[in-house]
């Protein structure tokens, strides 16, 4: 027991109290951040709307031009940043506790790159290009690319390993990349299409696509954040978990589903968005220690307020077009992550 404190002094049950309520108030302030941050999404953009307008909007709206914006276009997209960030950061944040690999991101086991495998399909085979049509066939690549990297990591006698998992969800990516740029190169009408989601962006998308994504982000988030005692657990290795009770095979099958869910549905409606799953855990690491019970939440919240962010600024730097989020957070997380990576106590987990 003496050895197991020593290697992991944060995942001890009885946390201080004076600890635990500064880790709680910090999460009342990333929630007023997340708040702010949706406000200005709603209020700027091509043309800005000023705050009175966009409360009459909410509140009594109206048929001018403003209050059409508002409703019909920002707030659909706003919310939708909000699922998105919030799926991707805890996907991230569970996918480097699951390998215990601080570099991990969601695209680790294949889920993005299956996710983009299905759109590919849907509108090069099928021609489906209303996209609450064809978010189903990303979901359903996601989960394929799941389900394939989870059987192939967990055959053998060791089972599903770490890196068993990570060398196959790497595998797997790299095939079903291979394919989709097949068909992309074959059909230049479908690349044509997929060029704008594959850049990752959330203009365009509407209120249908968030409704018919809504409930399979919800229950993701709220599995993902159950899972952070026994991840705690397992940080310590499969035998001290097991020692201590844990379900090592229930908890990593019930991490993969989180992640699938969450990493699908977000994939699906805004296209494949890097380091928000990869920076913004390492971050918040930095500041709450390596208990997942805090990391989770943490991350769940101050994800979106990247995405968001970045969403805006994208807007404001373009007008009156606009710089699609996925190369923003790239602008935005790659210095973010730099910074972290090289810092030595993050090297493992």
């Amino acid at each position: 027991m003496h050895a197991v404190k020593e290697v992991s002094p944060a995942l001890e049950t009885g946390a201080p109290r004076g600890r635990s309520a500064a880790l709680a108030g910090g999460l009342v302030l990333a929630f007023g951040a997340l708040v702010l941050v949706a406000m200005a999404s709603v209020a700027l953009g091509a043309r800005s709307v000023p705050l009175s307008t966009v409360i009459d909007a909410l509140t009594a709206p109206g048929a001018s031009g403003d209050h059409t914006v508002v409703r019909e276009l920002r707030v659909p997209r706003t919310l939708l940043g909000i699922g998105v960030g919030a799926a991707l950061g805890l996907a991230g944040a569970l996918m480097q506790s699951l390998t215990r690999n601080p570099l991990a991101d969601p695209g680790l086991l294949g889920i993005n790159e299956g996710a983009a495998l299905g759109v590919t399909l849907a509108l090069g085979l099928f021609g489906l290009s209303n996209p609450a049509v064809y978010v189903w066939f990303a979901f359903g690549g996601a989960a394929i690319a799941s389900a394939v990297v989870y059987a192939l990591g967990a055959s053998g006698r060791s089972g599903a390993g770490p890196v068993r998992l990570a060398l196959a969800g790497i595998a797997v990516g790299m095939v079903f990349t291979a394919v989709s740029s097949a068909i992309l190169r074959i059909d230049s009408q479908t690349f044509d299409r997929m060029r704008f989601w594959l850049t990752g962006s959330l203009a365009g998308q509407t209120a249908d696509v968030l409704v018919r994504l809504a409930p399979f982000m919800a229950v993701g988030l709220v599995l993902g954040l159950t899972l952070g005692r026994p991840l705690n657990m397992l940080a310590l290795g499969d035998d001290a978990g097991k020692s201590l009770g844990v379900a090592v095979t229930r908890t990593r099958v019930l991490t993969a589903v989180s992640i699938t869910l969450l990493c699908g549905s977000a994939t699906a409606a805004a296209g494949p968005l890097w380091f928000v799953g990869l920076a913004v855990p390492h971050a918040v690491r930095a500041v709450v220690g390596q208990d997942q019970r805090w990391v989770l939440p943490y991350t769940m919240l101050t994800a979106p307020v990247l995405l968001l962010a970045a969403d805006v600024a994208g807007r404001l730097i373009a007008r009156p077009g606009e710089v699609q989020v996925g190369i923003m957070c790239a602008v935005i997380g790659a210095p973010i992550f730099i910074v972290m990576a090289r810092r030595r106590r993050l090297a493992q987990l």
